[in-house]
């Protein structure tokens, strides 16, 4: 029987052991958290975003970090793979907007339990130790030093996640491990990330959150570069969220280009309306101050920054606002722009992109094309995708096919 470790406890750790230990191998699984899937409880605000249930063709279109690599993975182990996995655990599923699968709990804890619990009947030995190098003789793996001691295998996989949420054990070790071999590693940087702002006003307003808005990022030619509804915060720093994580993954190119954030503030009301609406606000209130009628339009802790922007004096009176005043509140409040500086630092990303080189793995399998017997799945490979369960997907996907591939692979070399 071929002996495998597994290096992380994380999604695609533990989908990896437990796909190798269903086909007889040994595994042993290090991970020196006290818990298992630290990172995956808290996804999806701490529900658990599994997968996403699309097709082939969505899946590849959400996913711009190397989704060309990963289509052997992504078509081997498909979300409604993942769906079955879990609902075969004893894990209801329930599909939500933007095609979102969830347990029907709401409870990441019920994921991250249920591969426990599989783990455990697996016999997949589970040990609290950190891995510190990966042995290789003759360009084979030969096993793992720990904090405690060697620990020989036939096959590695190495699955520790990047570098975002240090605090859940991402902490870059596997791209130590993996460069000590001779792997190149991309330059990690955060995917899902806030957004930093030079802007004034994005502290002015820090804390105030604006729900079924519709943010619009241009490049520096004017080009919309991201379109989406949703949620958003203002931060000291600048703009967070989930519009701005989401947005954040399409802005690749901070070195080269200038990104401009624009909030639709009203999307239900077309300029026309809103024009109507703030002349009727108006005509009814014509003694009030225009402090007070934005109030009506927006939350107060907006209100003096709008004030500001349109250069109307605190005290204005609604009667004496001018049509060309007019025009730019309704500018202001259709297009509420605000400059982006950069992404915030990659510890503060859901998502690393950068990690192991993908032109050094073999796709069908996950296999280093440098090193026999070692295998990587997950986040600590050079992809990542946008959110709506794409990453955890990719992490699912990547850990079924190396744990595949290392216990059949391992299973023939012993047959030879």
């Amino acid at each position: 029987m071929s002996e495998i470790i597994v290096i992380g406890g994380g999604a695609a750790g533990m989908m990896a052991a437990i796909t190798a230990a269903r086909q007889g191998a040994g595994v042993t699984l290090l991970e020196p958290n006290e818990r298992l899937g630290k990172k995956l409880n808290i996804t999806g605000k701490g529900r658990c975003n599994v997968t996403n249930d699309c097709d082939q063709e969505t899946l590849m279109a959400n996913i711009p970090g190397n989704s060309r690599f990963l289509y052997s993975a992504l078509t081997r182990f498909t979300p409604q793979d993942t769906m079955a996995f879990f609902e075969a655990l004893g894990v209801p599923l329930k599909v939500e907007r933007g095609n979102r699968v969830f347990p029907v709990s709401d409870r990441s804890f019920d994921i991250s339990g249920a591969l426990e619990r599989e783990l455990r009947r697996l016999h997949v030995r589970l040990l609290r130790e950190r891995a510190a190098a990966i042995t290789v003789e003759n360009g084979a793996v030969t096993g793992v030093d720990t904090d405690k001691q060697h620990r020989p295998a036939d096959a590695v996989i190495l699955a520790t996640g990047g570098v975002s949420y240090p605090g859940t054990g991402s902490t870059g070790d596997g791209y130590t491990m993996a460069a000590a071999l001779g792997h190149t590693i991309v330059p990690p940087r955060g995917s899902l990330v806030p957004l930093e702002s030079d802007d004034a006003d994005c502290a002015a307003m820090q804390g105030l959150s604006l729900r079924n808005v519709e943010a619009t990022v241009y490049n520096g030619k004017h080009k919309p570069v991201f379109r989406e509804f949703g949620e958003m915060l203002f931060t000291h720093f600048g703009v967070s969220g989930p519009l701005m994580l989401s947005a954040s993954a399409h802005l690749r190119r901070w070195d080269k280009e200038t990104y401009t954030l624009s909030i639709d503030l009203k999307p239900a009301l077309d300029e026309q309306k809103l024009d109507a609406r703030i002349l009727r606000d108006v005509g009814e209130n014509p003694n009030r101050d225009m402090a007070n009628i934005l109030s009506g339009l927006v939350h107060r802790s907006m209100v003096p920054v709008l004030l500001r922007r349109l250069a109307l004096p605190e005290g204005e009176k609604a009667n004496s606002l001018t049509k060309e005043q007019r025009r730019r509140l309704v500018q202001e409040l259709k297009h509420f722009t605000v400059s982006l500086t950069g992404p915030r630092p990659v510890a503060e990303a859901i998502v690393t992109a950068g990690g192991v080189k993908v032109g050094e793995v073999v796709p069908n399998t996950m296999a280093s094309k440098l090193v026999e017997g070692l295998y990587f799945a997950g986040e600590v490979l050079d992809v990542d995708a946008y959110t709506g369960g794409f990453n955890l997907q990719i992490a699912w996907a990547t850990g079924h096919l190396a744990g595949l591939s290392a216990a059949e692979e391992n299973e023939n070399e012993a047959h030879e």
